[in-house]
Parts: structure tokens; sequence; C-alpha cells
């Protein structure tokens, strides 16, 4: 029961992040990148403040949440910064490489590896994710590409690191969130400064709604669900289920923007989800589930 409340919600995940693209878009157009990081950051780390109240972290746990918090801004600044320098093709399907990239680190980490037959499926899920985004076909490598790259591997090793440091240990969950979100909160606030006043008045009512669902839905929860769940499954195991997201982004994006499925996007989400789903069930039969 365990192992499926945590895929549940690492698929709630995956939903809230492919939802994020469209809110992201308008206000990254309207106030920068940088400001809009730092205030996504600062309204994340401010609305789990209440609830450090009573939590004094222990000096292991400042420990993995700074180093938490830092590659978690790592991976959102390489690919912000990736995709403006790439097609989105091309980004889709760098990124995508997460899932292939957090068994093999896992393994490496644990000196125990998956079956042959889990990196076959997560290599059927980066194949549907490179049809979903297929659009006009890939370009030329870029810098962007290369910013892509980094930021899978980032990803990667943020999340094989989230399960190697805190799995087995008394860490409190929340504390190391919000660690992470402060972390963020003090790097961006610091580095987009000069940008802030101005992105502050540019934004109306419209805009804050946006940044209010980017820190709490896509921080807070987000981050909340991804260490809780990683804590309780493997790295391997959320990676390809957080790999979903390109698939909900599409579907939002239907549903929401009028967009319209291709025969190629059709094929890449089911591509997807049943790489996804194969890889759940070897995945299962490898590991035995860690008590909740």
């Amino acid at each position: 029961m365990g192992m499926r409340r945590s895929d549940l919600l690492l698929l709630a995940v995956a939903v809230v992040w492919g939802s994020s693209y469209l809110a992201a878009q308008t206000l990254v157009l309207v106030g920068g990148v940088l400001a809009v990081l730092s205030l996504r950051f600062l309204v994340s780390a401010a609305a789990l403040a209440p609830a450090m109240a009573r939590r004094r972290p222990s000096r292991p746990e400042l420990r993995v949440g700074a180093l938490l918090g830092l590659t978690q801004a790592s991976v959102l600044v390489l690919e912000t910064y990736g995709v403006s320098l790439t097609s989105a093709t091309n980004a889709g399907v760098l990124i995508s490489l997460t899932i292939l990239l957090t068994p093999a680190l896992e393994g490496a980490a644990h000196r125990r590896w998956l079956p042959g037959r889990f990196f076959v499926a997560a290599a059927i899920a980066v194949a549907g994710v490179t049809l979903l985004v297929a659009g006009p076909g890939l370009r030329a490598p870029t810098t962007g590409d290369a910013l892509m790259l980094a930021a899978a591997a980032v990803r990667a090793a943020h999340v094989t690191l989230s399960g190697r440091l805190t799995t087995g240990r008394q860490y409190d969950t929340v504390t190391l969130t919000w660690l992470q979100t402060a972390v963020g909160a003090i790097l961006f606030t610091a580095v987009a400064a000069p940008a802030l006043p101005a992105a502050v008045r540019a934004f109306g009512p419209g805009h804050w709604l946006g940044v209010l669902y980017l820190a709490l839905g896509c921080s807070v929860f987000a981050f909340l669900v991804q260490l809780w769940a990683i804590r309780r499954t493997s790295a391997a195991r959320a990676s390809l289920l957080l790999g979903t997201e390109p698939v909900w982004a599409v579907l939002i994006g239907v549903g929401v923007a009028g967009e319209h499925l291709s025969a190629a996007a059709v094929a890449g989400i089911a591509l997807v989800l049943a790489g996804t789903y194969y890889g759940q069930r070897v995945e299962s039969a490898h590991r035995e589930p860690v008590p909740v």
C-alpha cells in the first residue's frame, strides 16, 4: 500500500509540474527568469515557515538540506536557461534522459543494479518523450543542449542524493524541504535583487496567482512529496514516474490552450505510459518495499 500511495503522489507531482509551463512562461515574459525564481522560493520558504516554529534542524539536517537546496536550485537554473537557448524538442529529449541516468547513478551508489529490463522500460519512455515533443524535429547541438544535458545529470544526482542521504535516517521531511526552499530563496534573491522591484511592480493579480501556484504547488507540495516518496520507494522508481511530466504538459496544453495532438504525440504518450508501467513492475519485483 505504501508503494501504491507513493506512486500516486509522484504522479500528482508530475501533473503539477506539467501544468506549470503555461504559468511560468507568462511570468518570465513579464518579470524575468531570476526574479520569478526568487519570488517562487521566497513564497515557498514563507509558506513553510509556520511549520518550522517548533522544529529545530539538527546539524546533519542542515548539511543535507543545504546540499539538496543547491542541487535543486542548479537544476532550475540550468533548465531555464537551457530551454531559452535550444529547441523545445531538444530540451524535452535531453531532460528526459534523467529517467536513464537516475537508475544508473543509484545503482552505482548502492552497488546493486536494477535488471536490464528496467533500462529497456526507461528507454521506451525516453523514446515516447522524443515522439511527444518531436514537432519540427531535432536541431543541431547548441549551448542550450549542453545546459539541458547538465540539468538532466544534476536532476538525476539530486533525486539519487535525496534517497541516499535520507533513507533510514531520522530526518524530518518538512525540515529538509524548508531548508531546500530557504537555500533557493537566498541564492535567487541575491542574484535577482536588482530586477525584483521592477518585477513586483509589473505583476498584476493574475501574475501573483501564478507565483502562488509555482510556489505552493510546484515547490512546497512537489518537494515535500518527492522527498517523502523517495524515502519509501527508490530514486529510480521516482524518476520514472516523474518522467511522465511531458505527457501531462501536453494534455493540459490540449485542454487549456486548445492545442492539437498529432499522431506522433499520441504514439509518444502511449510509449511513455507503457514504459513507465513496465518499469514499475520490474522495479517492484526487484526491490522489497521500504516500510512506511
